[in-house]
């Protein structure tokens, strides 16, 4: 018997079987034996085998992920916590304000997809809510990632229409990530009413989001779309990858590393560096210059805080 992992909660594991049925299902002690370096060995999205002793269903078999959407677990600083898997494009929802999305959460997030292959559409939410000065800098911001190819939407996922949203998403198991508050669950419950998804009012004094969803979880909508729903994180840690290998996951950076001097060019000092170039004549923007030297410290302690920088 095989099916889809389509919620998680830690140590119960519920699985969509390929005719349908829905089974309670636990993993069979040797994922918990092998050389993982993840807190969570089964992930929604994942397509595995079962088997049925007695009255028991048991995970026997995980079948080869397409993807991951991974980050560095904040408890336990040696392993990764994967968020989803065998997702088609990742929704990040991000907010100017009531939480403020800072554009090193955002990058962090980028690089992590991109190093796994993941294509993420950036959705600015809470556009009803923002004065003219904001909603300028919202465009501008926008428009750092609309240049170097990443597709975007500004909208008020409460109040506007988005049938341009469902369009993007059907046919596709898409995953939703961003910070508590941000307005996944709103834009669930918009998409689809019926999955009365509870929310939550962002906390006045601190202007931070909430948990409302504990645990991941895919749904089928109606208009031909799946979506798994994970829990708000407050960091993105990036896992450890090779310095030589970060600015690859910059797709500007990428697109010019054959024109700097050194193939083994990290973009700091080095002498006729095509980066620091288009730095300076405003190809690359200053923030994901500063995002990626920070990522190349890996200043853990960054992302731990609660509290969101500019």
């Amino acid at each position: 018997m095989q099916g889809v992992v389509i919620k998680s909660t830690g140590s119960w594991y519920i699985v969509k079987t390929d005719d349908g049925q829905l089974l309670n299902c636990r993993i069979r002690g040797k994922f918990r034996m092998q050389d993982i370096k993840s807190t969570n060995p089964i992930v929604v999205g994942d397509k595995v085998k079962l088997s049925q002793e007695e009255e028991s269903f048991l995970i026997d078999e995980l079948f080869d992920r397409k993807n991951i959407i991974v980050r560095k677990s904040v408890n336990l600083s040696k392993q990764t916590h994967i968020l989803a898997s065998n997702v088609d494009q990742a929704i990040l929802m991000v907010s100017m304000k009531s939480p403020q999305t800072s554009t090193g959460f955002i990058d962090r997030f980028l690089v992590s997809a991109q190093a796994y292959g993941v294509e993420v559409i950036i959705f600015f939410n809470k556009v009803d809510l923002y004065d003219e000065t904001t909603l300028a800098q919202l465009e501008e911001r926008r428009s750092v990632y609309e240049k170097i190819g990443y597709k975007s939407l500004s909208k008020s996922a409460l109040n506007d229409d988005l049938s341009e949203v469902k369009e993007i998403m059907k046919g596709k198991v898409n995953m939703i990530s961003g910070h508590s508050g941000v307005g996944k669950s709103t834009l669930l419950n918009m998409l689809q009413p019926n999955l009365n998804i509870q929310t939550q009012e962002v906390s006045e004094q601190h202007q931070q989001g909430q948990h409302t969803t504990t645990f991941s979880e895919m749904h089928d909508l109606d208009f031909g779309a799946s979506i798994i729903d994970t829990p708000g994180v407050r960091g993105f840690g990036l896992i450890e990858m090779d310095k030589y290998e970060l600015g690859d996951y910059f797709t500007e950076f990428f697109k010019l590393k054959s024109q700097c001097k050194f193939n083994n060019c990290l973009h700091i000092n080095e002498p006729n560096c095509a980066v620091k170039l288009a730095l300076e004549n405003s190809g690359v923007a200053p923030s994901r210059y500063k995002n990626y030297l920070s990522m190349l410290e890996q200043d853990d302690e960054s992302f731990r805080v609660n509290h969101y920088d500019k």
